[in-house]
């Protein structure tokens, strides 16, 4: 019977805290007679000098009879850390459920109902009157709670299974005999039962395999990382741990897999992977030694195979890379791991590939996910793990590299022919793979071009994670992270080399340009867009070469120092992307009404007018929204890659970028500390209408297009915009009378649309060179 949620709200767990309290006087009480019964009863039979029957029956029953007490010791010991263990994991847990149902639920006006299973949905209950209308933002805040309620629950029936599992193992069901299974802590049991599932390898059922990810996923992060450590020691090394995930895989890839064996091992690889995430990590006090990543590097390039008699073995990194894409590893285990893989596919593209299935129906092999390809391009599957792995990607791009024989040891004084990875990823003669098992692909065009762009999309979130300090698809309200020196000095070499050379991620889509190309890397324009965003503040300052001493367009931490005219070229060939476009569209308007608040209502010992200096705070900003039109007309009517009604879909899924904004605090200082998904001193949802507004507005005709003219709807896009600043600069402010506030709106609209005007200029004029 599953556990539901009023279960774990209403039950009293002060009965358990008594049975633990009552179970630690027995485990007191027991061990001393233990003690006593080895001093004194055991010992003197020790030391007496028996003879007849006596030498045998008694004294065999007062040694049965002192172990059966130190027996009967451990298992009171092993039920009572069970008992703690649970005792405490379940009052958490039912303190979170409480804060849930009867403070969040209430806060959001939504109920909560037990739909049986162990699950429950969350709704909005009808009131009178009401049209039943929620915002999508009301939508996902009621998700968000309904699947928060319904891990706290399964987390729950987890550690309820467990503990039960481990009292029935501690007494082994013999009232006549104590001595059975032991344990210092639950997650000693949870271990244990956590081996026992694996070891059955393919043979396990649909439900001991959602057993076996349950027990992963609620207990992979753990802070000290014992249960990842003893699983993973408990599966015997690095070879073996290969072995059962790729049988694992295999096994729910395959022809006759189910859908559901299929959702269970695509599981399965997320746990394990989060799993080896924590177990790797030196910082943790439990944690695998250092040799696992170097058995792992010589293990990348060796044929790794689990049953007898196997024709078609993987390499050791084509099943690695399955469990790197999912976790956030230490840059030491994994920055050494990414080097060496792409080092392999640098001196030989294909040596992976030469044993993939073919012929064969399109599976996911070592990557279930089926996310950016099949797996068998471990490049692939790294560069993804790095996007989740700030630290390790950071130092990934942004120091030499090291040289690395085949086998995974360091190469002394190794010449790799190249400065950097970004060099390297970068260079027109380096070389994408087609990962993926479909027979026939390089006769589906279609199919090669979807293929060739997931190392290339791979590779943006990699730069991603390494320019932000934070995993590509973290929680949207996560705390902005202030940007290093390493990181700042990457952007800046990131807007050079695109800004440079924007063929490499041109799209040309069927277009009218002929002579254009599609570049191989224009797959990573979405993540160069949330670069863009992320660096506003620098993008900004380098519309009209701000002076770096400037406190008007702050930066957030480091300053990347961009050139002019590499970061117009670079947004003009960016901006093409439709989510690229929206990024940089949001967090440009959020960035520029900070700004205005701050010329506004912020202190200044500036001699110069209100109403200039209103209209120099608008006007990168209004530029940057002049190469975005720009930028957005040619897409749609010279390359042909997209359509308006994209470019507006893809504002919505980028609105995180507004309360982003806010978070890093635009002062400035530009030292306001953070706070996740505070909209701080400003109405987020106000701005995130008028942002969508503003990208919806911003639109043109083929024939403006074609005859070269501005874009009028996009220019009066930024005019609005401009005013908006104003407006929102305004509304605590009485210190300002309306002719002035008139005199601050029409500065801000005629400085908009003159820079809106520079911008689109700039756009086209870089484009012909």
């Amino acid at each position: 019977m599953a556990l539901a949620f009023t279960d774990l709200i209403e039950v009293d767990l002060g009965k358990l805290a008594t049975a633990v309290s009552d179970w630690k006087k027995a485990v007191d009480g027991l061990k001393g007679s233990a003690e006593s019964a080895r001093s004194g009863m055991q010992a003197k039979s020790d030391s007496a000098r028996w003879a007849g029957v006596n030498a045998t029956v008694t004294r065999e029953f007062i040694a049965k009879t002192a172990k059966e007490i130190s027996d009967l010791h451990a298992e009171a010991n092993s039920i009572y850390q069970v008992l703690q263990d649970g005792h405490t994991e379940l009052q958490s847990l039912q303190k979170q459920m409480r804060a849930a149902v009867q403070v969040d639920a209430p806060h959001l006006g939504v109920r909560v109902e037990d739909i049986g299973e162990g699950k429950v949905r969350c709704y909005y209950a009808h009131v009178r009157g009401d049209t039943d209308e929620r915002t999508q933002e009301q939508l996902e805040q009621k998700q968000e709670l309904e699947d928060r309620i319904n891990r706290i629950l399964a987390h729950a029936a987890e550690i309820d299974a467990s503990v039960a599992r481990a009292l029935a193992k501690s007494h082994g069901n013999d009232p006549h005999n104590a001595g059975h299974s032991t344990y210092e802590s639950l997650n000693d049991a949870e271990v244990e039962r956590a081996l026992e599932l694996a070891r059955k390898g393919d043979e396990m059922s649909d439900v001991e395999l959602r057993e076996l990810n349950r027990l992963l996923r609620f207990n992979s992060g753990e802070k000290d990382g014992e249960f990842a450590t003893e699983f993973y020691q408990g599966l015997g090394g690095p070879e073996k741990t290969l072995q059962f995930y790729a049988e694992m895989s295999i096994d729910g890839t395959g022809a006759d897999a189910t859908k559901t064996r299929l959702n269970e091992v695509q599981d399965l690889q997320k746990v394990m992977g989060y799993t080896l995430a924590n177990a790797t990590d030196p910082d943790h006090k439990h944690h695998l030694p250092g040799t696992w990543g170097a058995d792992f590097r010589r293990l990348g390039t060796q044929q790794i195979g689990w049953e007898q008699g196997q024709w078609n073995k993987p390499y050791g990194y084509q099943v690695l890379g399955g469990l790197l894409r999912y976790g956030n590893y230490d840059a030491r285990f994994l920055t050494p791991i990414a080097e060496h893989i792409t080092q392999l596919h640098k001196k030989d593209p294909y040596f992976f590939l030469s044993n993939k299935p073919t012929g064969s129906p399109d599976t996911y092999g070592f990557n279930p996910s089926g996310k950016l390809g099949t797996g068998n391009d471990p490049l692939n599957s790294v560069l993804e793990a790095l996007g989740h792995s700030p630290e390790a990607s950071e130092k990934f791009f942004t120091r030499p590299p090291t040289a690395y024989n085949e086998d995974g040891t360091v190469k002394k004084e190794g010449d790799l022919g190249f400065r950097s990875y970004l060099d390297l990823f970068t260079d027109k003669d380096f070389e994408w793979t087609v990962d993926t098992n479909a027979a026939n692909v390089l006769a589906d065009e279609d199919k090669t071009k979807a293929a060739l762009n997931f190392g290339p999309e791979a590779l943006g979130h990699a730069l991603e994670a390494a320019t932000t300090g934070r995993p590509y698809d973290s929680d949207a309200t996560a705390d902005a992270i202030k940007h290093s020196e390493a990181q700042a000095h990457l952007v800046n070499d990131i807007v050079n080399k695109f800004g440079g050379d924007p063929e490499l991620i041109r799209h040309n889509e069927n277009g009218d340009l002929d002579g254009e190309e599609t570049g191989p890397l224009y797959a990573l324009r979405g993540s160069l867009g949330d670069i863009t965003a992320e660096y506003m503040g620098d993008f900004q300052r380098a519309m009209y070469d701000e002076d770096p001493a400037s406190g008007l367009f702050p930066t957030f931490g480091a300053a990347a120092d961009l050139d002019p005219n590499s970061t117009t070229r670079f947004l003009g060939e960016v901006g093409q992307d439709p989510n690229a476009y929206s990024a940089i569209t949001t967090a440009q308007q959020t960035y520029t009404t900070n700004v205005v608040d701050q010329v506004v209502n912020g202190s200044s010992h500036s001699t110069a007018s209100l109403d200039g200096r209103v209209g120099a705070a608008v006007a990168p900003g209004s530029a940057i929204a002049g190469i975005m039109s720009d930028a957005r007309a040619h897409a749609i009517y010279e390359y042909h890659t997209a359509s308006d009604a994209e470019f507006n879909e893809a504002a919505a899924e980028k609105q995180k970028w507004v309360n982003r904004i806010l978070g890093m605090g635009i002062e400035k200082v530009g030292e306001r500390v953070p706070i996740a998904g505070a909209p701080l001193e400003w109405a987020s949802e106000d701005i995130q209408e008028f942002i969508m507004k503003s990208i919806e507005q911003d639109t043109s005709s083929e024939a403006e297009t074609q005859a070269g003219e501005e874009y009028t709807n996009g220019r009066q896009a930024a005019l609005d915009s401009a005013r908006a600043a104003v407006d929102q600069a305004l509304v605590n402010n009485n210190t300002i009378d309306a002719d002035t506030a008139d005199d601050l709106r029409r500065a801000a609209r005629t400085s908009a649309g003159h820079s809106h005007s520079d911008g689109a200029q700039w756009k086209s004029e870089s484009s012909k060179h």
